[in-house]
């Protein structure tokens, strides 16, 4: 978003509206954020905004956890099996997951202190941000979103709520992790054995390793798109709002505390 064309720019902005996503600043709680990226480093990120930096860190552990075997490791250790945990985890490149995974919180929940400092900043500039956006490869406008129906769709195939509210960059890493998940774990496979009640099997088949990334990958979808559906109908609402008072208020209009209209 380029402010920086006309003489009467502003500093601060709620929300830029692009043909991928609407990006906006709003209360967040620092804490919710970071224990995101203690789910998975990165997904803190996501949320935030900082998509680059979040597809950094996100792929940076998965690449250590598919090297170290960490997650299988992680599924020994939880079945009391020590010894397995050990002679399975690569203890060769697991010194390079704790600084950037300790990183990814840190920054994550220190990031989200600023943001929320900005917000404050933008809301009382009250500047004008586009509420629609087209280009050749996608058209994106702010309107109301209901959030249990982005629940419903992200319970079913993780991504399909992310796209119903237009967050196309997070909903391209969501299907396309959960496209390898299912593949390379063998989940549908362990699934059809235990809905026939041959346990025995399931457990044989599935990959513990490619697993263990899907309960991650599930929930941060059905948080990112409730959360995010609610945030953007509310952005609806303050742009409306901003749009009616300044184009049909008159400015000697005074509405005093319990004043019935």
């Amino acid at each position: 978003m380029n402010n920086f064309r006309s003489k009467y720019r502003n500093r601060y902005y709620l929300a830029n509206v692009t043909p991928f996503g609407t990006i906006q600043l709003h209360q967040r709680n620092p804490l919710i954020i970071a224990l995101w990226s203690v789910a998975f480093p990165g997904f803190g990120h996501f949320l935030i905004h900082k998509f680059f930096t979040g597809f950094a860190l996100f792929f940076w552990e998965f690449y250590i956890n598919q090297l170290t075997h960490l997650n299988t490791a992680i599924m020994y250790s939880f079945n009391g099996n020590i010894t397995e945990a050990k002679a399975v985890l690569n203890e060769k490149y697991i010194y390079l997951y704790i600084p950037v995974y300790l990183f990814a919180i840190w920054d994550s929940y220190r990031t989200a202190v600023d943001e929320n400092k900005l917000y404050l900043l933008a809301k009382r500039e009250h500047a004008h941000y586009p509420n629609f956006s087209v280009s050749p490869f996608e058209m994106n406008y702010l309107d109301k979103k209901k959030p249990w129906i982005a629940l419903v769709w992200a319970m079913t195939v993780p991504s399909l709520g992310q796209l119903y509210i237009h967050r196309i960059i997070s909903a391209i890493l969501t299907l396309l992790m959960t496209m390898l998940i299912v593949i390379y774990s063998n989940m549908i496979e362990s699934l059809h054995y235990f809905l026939l009640g041959n346990l025995s099997k399931a457990k044989e088949v599935i990959g513990a390793q490619w697993f263990l990334y899907f309960p991650s990958i599930y929930f941060f979808g059905m948080y990112d798109s409730y959360a995010n559906a609610v945030e953007l109908t509310k952005l609806f609402d303050l742009e409306q709002t901003e749009y009616l008072k300044r184009n049909y208020q008159s400015p000697n209009f005074v509405l005093h505390k319990g004043e019935k209209m």
